[in-house]
């Protein structure tokens, strides 16, 4: 009986240490596991493909190099088919059973807010290259220690909603704007960003629609658009929900188009390359070339058949090296040094350029704007508000 009684005790102190946070690596690891959740099948899934494909592509680079003081990493990609509870299943299973030091992702935005949430209670870094949602780094305020495991090497939201808003108000000269939009915290939350600074400018939402991400008919929403009679209309959607709205508002004559970084997905020309021209939209700014930024699109393209990184692909490959540099700097895997390492990121040299945190884990940044000519999307430049007006700052 005793016997058994210290069995127990065993059995769950073991338990205890594996979820009371701290150190994922045991003393004779020679691995840094690091985890990733996005969608790797369904519909939207070449957002999360490309984020992990990239992914991988810096941890087979750094291991080549020599890994970090001798130890290699290790990718362990879970699939969230782009919904809350699988992603929240894939970071139970990543966390307390993998035991990763951090995660890159979640991908899309409803998932990373509830992730963030665990990673704050659970004390682990997680770096989205993609949830631009104001919130997803919001969840820092909860945390009895003030310090914040969320961040993002993708603008938020709300610095992408503002340059929209004076962007189409005050360049484009536009007065009366249509939304459709999904019902999800991504598209709900650029939508109504939008919507609150362009009417305070001055504009007018005339018609705002909104539909379910998988919804394939937007007849009814584009058609009672048309009737309200907008300069144009702003889709802040996903790829196929996109291509799917343009073609159907060429069919009724419904136009032009305004989007967010959404449409920086190649793929949106791939299935509705005919009714792309014209399309104005709001995406991440466009990296300085640089070797490494060059570099990195060539070993992508190389390693997965032709295929070019987007602008996610590219934050998730800088979120990995961002991470791998902060392990080496903390010597160790424990989460709480790593994520004080990540926090003290100062001027990183990734693809998308030079790179720094804001306090709360938000990356600080200018935002681009792109005018499609045909299936090209053409960069007008970098973009910030300042005093009230839109200036361009590259």
């Amino acid at each position: 009986m005793r016997k058994a009684v210290v069995i127990l005790l065993v059995m769950l102190l073991s338990i205890v240490g594996v979820y009371a946070g701290g150190s994922s690596e045991s003393a004779d690891s020679d691995v840094y596991k690091i985890g990733f959740i996005g969608p790797l099948t369904g519909d939207n899934a070449n957002y999360g493909i490309r984020c992990s494909n990239a992914a991988r592509l810096a941890i087979d680079k750094i291991n080549a190099d020599g890994g970090i003081g001798g130890k290699t990493l290790e990718l362990i990609a879970e699939d969230s088919e782009g919904t809350v509870d699988k992603a929240i299943a894939g970071y139970e299973k990543l966390v307390y059973s993998d035991n990763v030091v951090a995660i890159i992702g979640p991908v899309f935005t409803s998932p990373a807010l509830a992730v963030a949430q665990r990673a704050m209670e659970d004390e682990i870094v997680m770096i989205s290259p993609s949830a631009t949602h104001k919130d997803v780094t919001a969840q820092a305020r909860n945390n009895a220690d003030g310090k914040n495991y969320v961040f993002r090497t993708v603008p938020s939201d709300a610095l992408q909603a503002e340059v929209a808003s004076y962007y189409f108000y005050q360049i484009l000269g536009y007065r009366k704007l249509a939304t459709l939009y999904a019902m999800n915290d991504y598209s709900q939350g650029l939508a109504e960003g939008l919507e609150s600074t362009f009417t305070s400018l001055g504009g007018e939402i005339v018609s705002s629609q909104t539909c379910m991400v998988g919804d394939k008919d937007f007849r009814t929403q584009l058609s009672q658009i048309k009737s309200a009679g907008p300069e144009a209309v702003y889709i802040p959607d996903y790829t196929v929900e996109i291509a799917q709205i343009l073609e159907q508002g060429a069919q009724l004559g419904v136009g032009p188009f305004l989007s967010s970084d959404g449409f920086s997905d190649p793929m949106v020309y791939q299935l509705a390359g005919d009714f792309t021209d014209g399309v104005v939209y709001i995406g991440p700014a466009q990296a300085e070339a640089s070797t490494i930024l060059t570099d990195f699109q060539a070993a992508y393209r190389e390693a997965y058949n032709g295929d070019e990184a987007d602008s996610f692909a590219t934050n998730s490959y800088d979120a990995v090296n961002i991470l791998a540099a902060a392990i080496e700097r903390a010597g160790s895997g424990d989460r709480a040094l790593v994520r004080d390492e990540v926090a003290a990121t100062k001027d990183f040299q990734g693809a998308n350029g030079v790179m720094n945190f804001a306090e709360n884990g938000d990356l600080v940044a200018s935002q681009g704007v792109y005018h499609v000519e045909g299936t090209t999307p053409v960069y007008v430049g970098s973009f910030q508000v300042q005093n009230g007006q839109i200036v361009q700052v590259d």
